[in-house]
């Protein structure tokens, strides 16, 4: 009894062993095989990972009432097992109620673990007996809308699933599916939003600083790129082509405009070294002009400052520059001239657009620096912290009088990424459009809301943006609207207006940025052009490259290419100073001052196409106590030379002492800037002194007694023959008379017999008086008194005489 009671009741502690033992015993078999499970589900997921579905088309992307929903693309087993019983299948999920669910499902659109809807079946199905490894099978099934089973109107995922059975898993099975979404709007939404889709126009820096010597200063380009993007199938080609039958905001680089205007004319492009080669895409260029001004002519155009400045680099790295916001300034100022005239129209500059609409305070200050009042932001920078259910309209006014255009980010964002091939591209469609639904479905306040995509598109991107603005236009939920518009519309009073602080800024756009170096460069440049213009006769010829270059250089498409950017500024720079050392001064050599005053010249060339004036020109004395210029220690002379020609300007100096003086010539500006390299030379005095002046005196009072003896010795000779002939002498005392000679003897005259000589007597005297050794010569003597001049080169200095 004591033993049933124990049975019947609480159990011995041998029983509960015994039964604990059992359970463990039997339970064996199952947990190996629960251990076992998950071990198999990977295998099973890497075999239907090796199952791919393309969805290349969907078609239409928005269907209503009474469509059929037509989809198509290929099935490819990249596994190393047939796929037998195979067969495509359409399916459908349930709605998805919010924005936010759409981002969720987006994120793995392949993932058999994440459900995959309910499949249409029947006849919309297509069958495949079987698919070999590596074997790709096109299919494309066709479905009315009626037989998808939608309900009420909304964004549902629709998915297209390869199932079928390996050897391995010998029954039926989705092995692999593609997700997308069907934005479904039966019929005309009571309350459309307005949406607004910026196309932007705009290219990377494709021109130099560099133009050529001629009238038309022919210019230069980095490349051929830009005349591959315009040409026919090139991305702006592309662009261009697709822009023009949408109802899209263009927005404009006013550089791109440019550029392709030059190269409507003769243009030169880039080679190694200092060659440049001839372009020839002019045809190209004015084709793409005509097609444009065409696009345009009736659309709302929105120009961006001269080469698309980068604000965020300025805001940040800039402002501490001296000079950097007045680029800003002239590239606003002459990106509305730019479009008018190539494109014939007038557009609005009100707008400013930082990169990827990311602001901060110094942002919105630079930018409305500018000239701009209403600067276009994105939502994931200005993010609403109001707690409101629905996304409010993009205008928001942000004090100062200006306004903040929120750009909405989820749809602004959809089309980046490889879209090269089909089914990458109608995703992003299906996506965008989807979320504009979702977007319009929020509340039945109508809104004003404004895409603002990546600001260059590759040709893929292009192709499926336009594709999703055409499927928006012609939908029942969206209609076009202006970016002024936008602009002007009634801002919603729970939306956000606080810009977030300069910490919040994305540090991956911070690291793209350009550094504060460059800005000092762009500075440096700027010095050295002030100081360039001033002397030119013809400034534009210079002032209009550079200042354009100099945009150039502060350009957005910059980022990410911080090596191209520094090479573009050095060239700049280079470029400028091979002009400034056009106009320059000419190397002396040392130059002799042979007595106590000269006159120095230092000549002026100019290599210029063009005049310069303006300039002055200093020579200075570093001892003026020896060397006086101008009598005093400098002196400066305007200069003006004429393109192509040298002048001398030529200087005054005194000697007050002997020995070797160096001098310093420097061209200035009219304003006292230091324009080129100085020339410094020496200059070797060479004074007449007291004992010189002694010696030549003394040569002097030489010759003053050599001529008083010839007179005196001419006066005695004189008084003889006046003797001998009985006449008075040259005092009035009588002299004899000689007698004269027989007839027919001879005579000491010169003479002959009978023709007597008047001088003979006074030659025959003179030659008397003239055979002493120490007579000097007369004046009349041929032989010079100086050596004569030698033709060669002086020596090693430049000799200048008084």
């Amino acid at each position: 009894m004591a033993e049933a009671a124990d049975f019947q009741g609480t159990p011995s502690p041998a029983r509960r062993w015994l039964r604990r033992t059992g359970a463990l015993l039997a339970g064996a078999p199952l947990l190996a095989a629960l251990v076992q499970l998950p071990a198999a589900l990977p295998a099973q997921a890497a075999d239907s990972d090796a199952v791919s579905v393309a969805l290349d088309s969907l078609s239409p992307s928005a269907p209503t009432d009474g469509d059929t929903v037509t989809v198509s693309g290929t099935v490819t087993n990249n596994g190393k097992q047939a796929v037998t019983d195979a067969h495509v299948d359409v399916r459908v999920g349930s709605q998805l109620s919010a924005r936010s669910a759409i981002d969720a499902a987006a994120r793995h659109p392949d993932d058999l673990q994440s459900g995959v809807g309910t499949a249409v079946g029947g006849k919309y199905t297509e069958d495949f007996d079987s698919l070999a490894p590596g074997v790709a099978e096109h299919f494309s099934i066709s479905v009315p809308v009626d037989k998808l089973g939608l309900g009420q109107d909304g964004v549902y995922p629709f998915g297209v699933s390869l199932s079928g059975q390996t050897s391995a898993q010998p029954w039926d099975q989705v092995l692999g599916i593609q997700r997308t979404f069907l934005p479904w709007q039966s019929s005309a939404a009571d309350t459309q939003t307005r949406t607004t889709y910026l196309w932007p126009l705009i290219s990377s820096v494709h021109v130099t600083a560099k133009t050529g010597a001629g009238e038309l200063q022919t210019p230069v380009f980095l490349n051929e790129d830009l005349a591959k993007e315009i040409s026919p199938g090139g991305r702006l080609a592309q662009m261009l082509a697709l822009g023009k039958d949408l109802d899209v905001t263009w927005v404009l680089d006013p550089d791109l405009l440019a550029s392709v205007d030059a190269m409507t004319r003769s243009y030169r492009v880039q080679g190694p070294g200092e060659s440049t080669t001839a372009g020839t895409h002019q045809a190209v260029a004015k084709q793409f002009l005509a097609d444009l001004q065409s696009a345009v002519a009736d659309k709302e155009v929105v120009t961006l400052p001269f080469a698309d400045p980068d604000l965020a680099s300025l805001a940040h790295n800039g402002t501490s520059v001296t000079g950097s916001l007045s680029h800003l300034k002239d590239a606003t100022d002459v990106a509305a001239t730019t479009v008018e005239t190539v494109l014939h129209v007038t557009p609005s500059t009100d707008f400013a657009w930082p990169v990827n609409g990311a602001v901060d305070p110094s942002i919105i200050k630079v930018a409305t620096s500018g000239g701009a009042d209403k600067v276009i932001a994105r939502s994931d920078s200005l993010q609403e912290t109001g707690g409101l259910s629905y996304t409010p309209s993009a205008a928001r006014p942000i004090g100062g009088g200006t306004t903040a255009v929120v750009a909405d980010a989820r749809l602004s964002t959809a089309f980046q990424g490889d879209l090269t091939n089909a089914d990458s591209a109608t995703l992003a469609v299906q996506r965008f459009l989807a979320q504009s639904l979702a977007l319009n479905t929020q509340t039945d306040k109508q809104r004003s809301i404004v895409v603002a995509p990546q600001r260059m598109p590759s040709a893929g991107q292009a192709q499926a943006m336009a594709a999703a603005i055409t499927a928006l236009q012609d939908s029942n939920w969206s209609q076009p609207q202006t970016l002024a518009a936008a602009a002007k519309d009634k801002p919603d009073p729970g939306a956000t207006t606080k810009i977030p602080s300069s910490s919040a800024y994305p540090s991956s756009l911070r690291k793209q940025e350009l550094p504060r170096t460059a800005f000092e460069q762009i500075a440096r440049t700027q010095d050295k052009l002030d100081n360039f213009q001033v002397v030119l006769t013809n400034q534009s010829r210079v002032v209009t490259p550079f200042g354009r270059a100099i945009n150039r250089e502060m350009s957005t498409s910059w980022r990410g290419r911080g090596n191209e950017a520094d090479s573009f500024r050095t060239g700049v720079e280079s470029w400028l100073d091979s002009l400034l050392g056009q106009v320059k001064l000419i190397d002396k050599s040392e130059t002799k001052l042979s007595g106590r005053s000269a006159v120095i010249p230092v000549t002026v060339q100019n290599n210029l196409v063009q005049g310069v004036d303006h300039l002055v020109l200093r020579l200075t004395s570093t001892m003026p106590t020896r060397l006086e210029i101008g009598g005093k220690a400098y002196y400066e002379q305007p200069v003006e030379v004429s393109g192509g020609h040298t002048q001398s300007v030529k200087f005054s100096t005194s000697a007050n002492a002997n020995g070797r003086v160096e001098v310093i010539a420097q061209l200035y500006t009219q304003d006292g800037q230091e324009y080129g390299a100085p020339v410094q030379f020496d200059v070797k005095v060479t004074e007449v002194t007291p004992t010189v002046m002694l010696v030549i005196g003394g040569g002097v009072l030489l010759l003053v007694l050599a001529g008083f003896r010839m007179y005196t010795q001419r006066k005695r000779a004189a008084a003889r023959r006046a003797g001998e002939d009985g006449g008075p002498d040259e005092t009035g005392e009588d002299v004899p008379e000689t007698p004269e000679a027989p007839e027919g003897t001879g005579s000491e005259v010169s003479g002959g017999p009978g023709n007597p000589d008047p001088r003979g007597d006074r030659l025959h005297e003179e030659s008397e008086a003239g055979s002493g050794a120490d007579d000097p010569e007369q004046p009349s003597d041929p032989t010079p008194d100086t050596a004569p001049e030698s033709a060669d080169p002086s020596g090693t200095g430049e000799r200048v005489d008084r």
